[in-house]
């Protein structure tokens, strides 16, 4: 089986070719989209729900660490996006980092119990620690609103000087969060090939040996475990900010589990951009199945199982095989794939 470490540590551009693609993708979307029969609104969920993935897939891709129950994260980052709009000001940067920072002071709690503990006792405590979070946005009604949600977020204007942008469209909230998202994409793709993300991999791949070779194991663990919940608070604030309100459902064991799902099917395992494409196919399989059938997700869990069982690499990691028939191996290191 194809693994990260098929990955160059270093790429000779400081930016990557298939960075300038996506680029491209990105800002054409609400373009090409109504043009394939799909409505705008989409290309906002999968550009947020991207930025979620690839900081998701830090963790669970490149350091091996099994995160079950990361949807708390995503739902802090949201419900601290909304509260500060509520109770502090209307005010599109403050709202995004109170999400970043509530969800990296979570993530960094939670870790600091996680980082001693490996295999299945970590994934269980991932979820247990999820349900902590789901449980407590349900029952604190009067600061999340319960199980009825958060409710009315404004989504506050882009204020520059001399010009307010305002969001209430979907196309231009869609432009932010595609800015967003490429700047995301850069920072990560920065990190997991600097030196610390080639610890991270050395982690998932004998955690003991590299304590050995003299890292702190336990301090790159809880590093990536916070950062990794820095990116899913900042997608949970954008997710807010699209839906005008947080819901504690998106912290339950389902929620967290698709996106486990999703990294697994695009490929996160092997590739970079793996979960770039389970994101994409879990949104369009969620539309066009849906429109066939309502037990779509019977049909989307059957195809997981599929992957899983025979092509474990998922999507990227057969992209890079068919590629490795065409392309030399020395090309495909030097592109990052």
């Amino acid at each position: 089986m194809i693994t990260l470490s098929d990955i160059s540590p270093q790429s000779r551009n400081r930016v990557n070719p298939q960075l300038l693609t996506a680029a491209v993708l990105i800002f054409s979307a609400p373009v090409w989209l109504p043009a394939i029969g799909l409505y705008q609104y989409i290309g906002l969920e999968i550009a947020i729900w991207i930025i979620y993935a690839m900081g998701f897939n830090l963790l669970f891709g490149y350091t091996g660490l099994h995160s079950f129950g990361h949807g708390a994260y995503l739902g802090v980052g949201a419900y601290a996006f909304g509260l500060f709009q509520h109770n502090i000001a209307v005010n599109l940067l403050g709202g995004l980092l109170a999400a970043v920072a509530a969800a990296a002071i979570a993530g960094f709690l939670v870790a600091l119990f996680l980082s001693h503990r490996r295999g299945l006792y970590y994934a269980l405590l991932t979820i247990a620690f999820g349900q902590v979070f789901w449980f407590s946005a349900i029952k604190l009604r009067w600061l999340t609103g319960g199980e009825d949600g958060l409710l009315n977020i404004p989504r506050p204007p882009i204020e520059l000087p001399g010009l307010s942008i305002d969001l209430n469209d979907n196309v231009t909230l869609y432009y932010l969060v595609a800015v967003i998202l490429l700047a995301a994409l850069f920072l990560l793709w920065r990190l997991d090939h600097s030196p610390f993300g080639r610890v991270l991999q050395a982690i998932r791949q004998n955690e003991m040996r590299t304590r050995f070779a003299g890292y702190d194991v336990w301090r790159f663990k809880v590093s990536a475990f916070t950062i990794s919940a820095m990116f899913a608070g900042l997608a949970g604030g954008l997710f807010a900010m699209a839906q005008q309100s947080a819901y504690p459902d998106v912290m339950a064991v389902h929620q967290s589990g698709l996106i486990v799902m999703m990294v697994l099917v695009g490929g996160g395992l092997v590739n970079f951009w793996g979960p770039v494409y389970g994101v994409i196919i879990y949104y369009i399989a969620r539309d066009f199945l849906g429109g066939i059938t309502e037990t779509w997700l019977l049909w989307y869990g059957l195809m997981f199982v599929i992957m899983v069982m025979y092509r474990p690499e998922g999507v990227a990691g057969m992209l890079h095989m068919v590629k490795g028939r065409f392309v030399k191996p020395s090309k495909l290191k030097q592109l990052g794939v």
